[in-house]
């Protein structure tokens, strides 16, 4: 069945398609944190990445990243983080995160099939070139029709206009398109703030959302779900002017 329901998916990069939680495993093993702990910090630290100013701080992306570590632990815990573990985790973090960043076969299969019937746009937020690391490190760009890297416009995720320069891109307006992403307060917030068509929610982690979260149109555990979200999006015809 085609999918003449939308003309245009975006997808997040970060624990969408790929995996960046690898830390957990330390926080399991060596410092005998829960694992629903460890999951939560690792969720808030995306969520600190994803929105980071780095642009505007006066710390190095380094000092900068050890201290979104420090408040997570702080968040989840309620008590003074350890500089050390910080660093620790974070250094871990920066040191896999190149080597597991690649996508699952089955992944790659998805989105082959599915850019035969629409145009697929990456769209990530973050700093330049840690982004365009990351991309090159997973061989992503023959799945994409286009790339857009929140470092490199005037605003990022969740700014309506990264959306609509999206749009710009692939010729489609935003009621035509689909954002598919990990982060309720960027991705959804941001397809929300532009208008789309529908929002996907990829929840692995099964999180509970505050009150005050963005809600989605669709919530899924796996990416590899989407096919079949975007097959029942109901179709609302654009009126001609």
């Amino acid at each position: 069945m085609g999918l003449n329901r939308v003309r245009a998916v975006f997808l997040d990069l970060d624990n969408t398609l790929i995996d960046t939680a690898e830390v957990i495993k330390l926080l399991k093993s060596k410092y005998q944190y829960k694992e629903g702990e460890a999951h939560v910090i690792s969720e808030k630290v995306q969520v600190k990445f994803s929105q980071e100013c780095y642009r505007e701080s006066k710390m190095s992306i380094t000092d900068l990243r050890i201290s979104h570590w420090e408040e997570a632990f702080q968040e989840t815990r309620a008590e003074t983080a350890s500089q050390e573990l910080a660093k620790e985790c974070y250094f871990l973090w920066k040191s896999t995160r190149l080597q597991h960043m690649t996508l699952s076969e089955d992944v790659k299969n998805m989105l082959t099939e599915l850019r035969k019937e629409v145009p697929l746009l990456l769209l990530t937020n973050g700093d330049t070139q840690t982004q365009r690391e990351k991309i090159e490190a997973c061989a992503c760009q023959p799945y994409f029709d286009a790339i857009v890297v929140g470092g490199e416009q005037e605003e990022e995720k969740p700014a309506p206009s990264i959306f609509y320069y999206c749009c710009d891109l692939l010729g489609v307006q935003p009621g035509d398109c689909v954002m598919v992403g990990d982060t309720l307060e960027t991705d959804i917030q941001g397809g929300l703030n532009a208008g789309l068509k529908a929002t996907v929610w990829i929840n692995k982690n099964r999180i509970v959302p505050q009150k005050q979260s963005p809600v989605p149109h669709y919530v899924v555990s796996s990416v590899l779900e989407l096919r079949a979200i975007l097959q029942n999006i109901d179709y609302i015809p654009s009126v001609s002017a």
